[in-house]
């Protein structure tokens, strides 16, 4: 077939596209991870900048306010707790390496053999040391990399102060390059709005929120670095399938091992009246109940996502995976196959 010279202009500006493409993804390669997390932020308060441009009604002013509020929230936990951090995790690492599990479980195992006791002794040890060690060998990487963190920190609030000044205008523009017409393009916005506030708020702030419930018990009930033991616990209420309760259930046989039975009971009582169901009272007012997104995608999408993008992977792992997942069910119902076969 015979190339005309409107195919050859096609080719031409699609060629430039990919290479302008190619050049700006290496531009902002180091920063892509800072731009992302900006947006999400982004996303995650539009509903306060909302609020305060309802009645400031000067975007400039309601954007400032928001991040001023953000940057409160996240800078002075962080000035606070890093150094209890920092000692916390010396401590836990010092600690490690001083503690008779053996004696431990005989106590809690008084009939148990020798043999099985030895084991288990081995294999405890052995799980402590490497855990021990990681957090340790983290934290030291985290201390050297602080100038990194502190640059990429300033990209997340720029990137957060514009995408919620100019979210209306970024709206308009990714709406004016979808080929898709008005009613499709409303059913996959919808889509992904939804799947976007299941991950963000049903997962990812329930989360921190029920991490956070269980860390105040830890510190009610005087329980020793508390500090490390709150990031386990948001950690874990996170992740999917896995919850706060891998974290209170061995402090509560701890305590129990101590010989402390009130304060044992009353500590596994304030878990599993509120730390437990919390999150299910919160997303009934942070999530649509129309969302059904399979938690079985979301750690999947947590874990990938955590192995190829980081901390941060935690929320782009399961959107891309659902979103991936909301394009090919748009397909099946021919939101998508219809612009094909117009073609």
């Amino acid at each position: 077939m015979e190339m005309t010279e409107r195919d050859i202009k096609i080719i031409a500006v699609l060629f430039i596209f990919l290479v302008l493409g190619i050049l700006v993804f290496i531009l902002i390669k180091p920063i892509i991870m800072s731009i992302i997390g900006g947006l999400i932020l982004a996303y995650a308060f539009s509903p306060l900048y909302a609020i305060f441009l309802k009645h400031i009604k000067s975007k400039n002013a309601s954007s400032a306010i928001t991040s001023i509020i953000v940057l409160i929230i996240i800078a002075l936990p962080v000035y606070f707790l890093t150094p209890l951090l920092v000692d916390q995790v010396f401590e836990m690492f010092r600690v490690s390496q001083t503690l008779n599990i053996q004696d431990l479980l005989q106590t809690l195992f008084p009939n148990a053999s020798s043999t099985f006791t030895a084991q288990i002794t081995a294999s405890s040890y052995s799980i402590i040391n490497k855990i021990s060690s990681g957090i340790l060998n983290w934290l030291v990487n985290l201390l050297l990399d602080i100038p990194t963190i502190a640059f990429n920190f300033i990209i997340v609030a720029f990137v957060f102060f514009f995408a919620l000044r100019d979210s209306d205008k970024l709206s308009k523009f990714a709406s004016g390059l979808s080929p898709l017409n008005k009613v499709q393009e409303k059913k996959i916005v919808d889509q992904f709005k939804e799947i976007t506030t299941s991950i963000v708020y049903g997962q990812i702030l329930v989360g921190l929120v029920q991490g956070i419930t269980a860390g105040i018990g830890l510190f009610i009930f005087g329980i020793p670095n508390a500090v490390v033991l709150t990031i386990l616990a948001i950690a874990f209420s996170i992740i999917p399938v896995l919850g706060p309760f891998f974290v209170w259930i061995p402090i509560s046989i701890y305590l129990f091992s101590l010989g402390n039975n009130f304060i044992t009971i009353t500590f596994i009582l304030y878990n599993l009246i509120l730390v437990s169901n919390i999150d299910n009272f919160l997303r009934i007012y942070l999530v649509s109940r129309k969302t059904n997104l399979s938690q079985v995608i979301v750690l999947i999408g947590m874990v990938g996502g955590l192995f190829v993008f980081g901390i941060l992977g935690l929320i782009l792992g399961p959107l891309i995976l659902a979103y991936l997942l909301s394009f090919l069910n748009a397909y099946k119902d021919k939101t998508l196959s219809s612009l094909f076969k117009q073609e």
